[in-house]
Parts: structure tokens; sequence; C-alpha cells
């Protein structure tokens, strides 16, 4: 089976799919969003398309304190349970930015992206940080109960 090159699946779907949300921002000029997994922005665009690049980058939170790193095999395409590579960081930020850094820009897996996972990384991080922040301890001491006498 023969695979379909990244720009023409672009030029079908860019006008309309299913991920796509639109939005009017000032004036009638139009915001456009996207759903779909492995976009790192969720802007509707060919550069970040998940649906049109055949690698892509997806950082996503793992559970309380981990954040999932999920490269797309280029030979695995018309596979979708097997075409992700994913890898799950449970270090401090620096080490995952690293980590980030070796496996998008200096793997040459996709450089121009470096920035854009780097953004996501420290959303995602950040995101942690608060929902982990946020449990707050029971009071311990004694209430009085006021009864009838």
């Amino acid at each position: 089976m023969a695979t379909v090159p990244g720009p023409v699946i672009w030029e079908i779907v860019k006008k309309n799919n299913s991920f796509l949300v639109k939005q009017f921002g000032n004036g009638s000029a139009k915001v456009r969003f996207t759903k779909e997994s492995n976009n790192l922005f969720n802007t509707h665009s060919y550069k970040y398309s998940g649906l049109a690049n055949p690698k892509t980058i997806t950082i996503q939170a793992d559970g309380k304190d981990g954040v999932l790193l999920a490269t797309s095999k280029t030979r695995k395409q018309n596979k979708p349970a097997i075409a992700l590579h994913k890898s799950v960081m449970k270090k401090d930020f620096q080490r995952m930015a690293n980590a980030v850094v070796n496996q998008v820009a200096d793997n040459h897996y996709r450089a121009d992206l470096k920035k854009a996972a780097l953004a996501r990384l420290s959303a995602v991080h950040r995101s942690l940080q608060v929902t982990n922040s946020g449990v707050k301890k029971k009071n311990r001491q004694a209430t009085k109960i006021c009864g009838r006498k």
C-alpha cells in the first residue's frame, strides 16, 4: 500500500475536518484552532499538524507527576496501535527539558519544533505543579459540638 504525501493530505483536510475549531476574533478575523492529537500548539497550520506530517511530537500529562513524550514512527503510519514511541518522564524540569531537546532537535527528528515542544513541556509541567500543590491538609483539631442541655 502506497502512502500519501503530507502536502496532499494537508490540501484535503485544511478547509474542513472533524478536529477544526473556528472562532471569531476581533472584527471578522477568524482564528482557527484544532483538537487533533500530535499538535503542539493546537493551531490549524501545516507545520504543527498531526494529520499531515509523518513526524509528530506529543507532550501530555501522564498521571499526577509524569509527563508523556511521544513521537510518531514514520514506517508504522498504517498501524495506529504501534505508531507512537512513548516515554514517561518523572524527573525534575531541567532533565526533562534536556531530554526533549535531545529527542527533538539533537536527534534530527524535527528541529523546527524545538521551541514549541519546550513551551508545551513548560505548560504541562506548570499545570502538574498546580494540581500537586492544590491538596489541602485536613484540620486535625477537635471541634466543639454544641448540643442541648
